[in-house]
């Protein structure tokens, strides 16, 4: 074990354990015995740390260093999981836990979770997996991706559903979302965030770990934007006064009994940002405006919305041709 004088005048010795480099600083010349016995001192510390670190106080630990950093959805996710995973991976020493131990618990998951779900579930073992154990090489094997089209809904949709809302407190927010705005930025907004026909949205309501409303900054750089909307509907919020003053889930079920009354598909008030971003496409604008309109940072949305554009240009041609046949064999 090598003995390095510092600058300071004291000495260190270093030593590396599962990964990691370890350093006592002592304030004269240590022998090598001194050296070693100090060192094996502080490693059996780190080992009976090591001992009594369960899964569940690693994921803790992990979930703690997040909390000034991510967003409280995020942090409300990441707690949902915990309960999710068994008692047996939870109570498990994590410098036991194999690669193998990781698979099995995956396997448990996608039992019952869709692909998605256990693709996020797995995403959470890896990332406190990797900081407490970096040295842990995963090669889970994952369940295959579910392709799903997102519903865009249609015009007549959405003019039956704004008819029903019409002088309810459902209403405005139901419009606001036909703009592209997202249900937790409509609830987070205030007379003061409108100027003219100009909203400004640099906030969003959402839920903590503890499930309490909260108001935050918005969800990520791009979704801090302006949104223009008729002065009319700006002038009638005015009017009356505010945007919204219920709860979030509130008016996502006004939406979903009003698509029941009606007899429309179900989709959620977000789906209303898709229809959003498929009417301004349709009208030439560059996908760049549409993104920056919709604070979307990528354009996942944008290629759902091209290609249900392209799948009813494509029936609409098959339509044109199955009827030209058609006048060709029965005619």
């Amino acid at each position: 074990m090598k003995i390095e004088r510092l600058p300071s005048g004291s000495y260190r010795i270093r030593k590396m354990y599962k990964g990691q480099n370890y350093t006592i600083v002592f304030d004269h010349k240590p022998t090598q015995k001194e050296a070693m016995q100090s060192m094996a001192e502080e490693l059996n510390k780190i080992q009976k740390k090591y001992e009594s670190l369960t899964f569940r106080a690693a994921a803790q630990k992990y979930i703690d260093s997040k909390k000034n950093v991510l967003s409280p959805s995020t942090i409300r996710g990441y707690s949902g999981i915990v309960r999710q995973i068994s008692d047996a991976f939870l109570n498990s020493n994590i410098y036991d836990i194999t690669a193998l131990d990781v698979q099995a618990e995956i396997n448990r998951f996608a039992e019952s979770c869709s692909p998605k779900t256990v693709r996020n579930h797995h995403g959470f073992l890896s990332a406190v997996l990797g900081s407490f154990r970096p040295d842990l090489k995963l090669h889970t094997t994952l369940p295959q991706k579910v392709k799903t089209e997102p519903y865009i809904p249609s015009d007549n949709d959405v003019r039956r559903i704004l008819e029903y809302a019409k002088g309810t407190e459902y209403e405005i927010p139901i419009i606001l979302a036909c703009y592209g705005m997202r249900r937790s930025e409509i609830c987070a907004l205030t007379l003061d965030d409108i100027n003219g026909d100009v909203v400004s949205i640099t906030k969003a309501k959402v839920q903590n770990e503890k499930l309490e409303w909260i108001i935050k900054t918005t969800k990520t750089t791009a979704s801090t934007r302006d949104i223009v909307i008729p002065m009319e509907i700006a002038d009638r919020i005015r009017e009356r006064g505010y945007i919204y003053k219920g709860y979030p889930g509130e008016i996502t079920k006004f939406l979903a009994a009003s698509q029941k009354k009606l007899g429309i598909p179900l989709f959620s008030i977000h789906k209303l940002r898709h229809y959003f971003a498929s009417k301004i496409s349709a009208m030439n604008v560059p996908e760049e405006d549409i993104m920056r309109f919709g604070g979307w940072e990528t354009d996942y949305v944008m290629k759902g919305v091209y290609r249900h554009a392209m799948e009813d240009k494509n029936k609409d041609a098959q339509r044109a041709a199955a009827s030209k046949l058609g006048n060709t064999l029965f005619s």
